[in-house]
């Protein structure tokens, strides 16, 4: 039977350390991107409706407005939820 030295018990802590970390908090690393990919999508669907009208900076500024809003939302409503996971854990 094999015994693993200090050093190769420690490494394998560090990386169950490291898993832990990751998929504990892997809905908190992904946040930032849904709120930018928000705020972007309703900006060119915003770009898209000044084209087809032609009203050149008010379908910008109104997806900008509606992506910022929209996306906030859906931050507080994860990060809330995650808090109280947390809690109840």
């Amino acid at each position: 039977m094999s015994s693993k030295s200090p050093d190769e018990l420690s490494a394998v802590r560090k990386t169950k350390k490291a898993q832990n970390f990751y998929r504990d908090y892997a809905s908190f690393l992904t946040l930032g991107f849904q709120l930018a990919a928000t705020v972007v999508l309703f900006f060119l669907i915003g770009h898209w409706v000044d084209k087809q009208f032609e009203i050149e900076p008010i379908g910008k500024l109104i997806g900008v407005l509606l992506g910022s809003v929209g996306g906030f939302i859906k931050f507080f409503k994860t990060v809330s939820s995650i808090v109280k996971k947390e809690k109840k854990d």
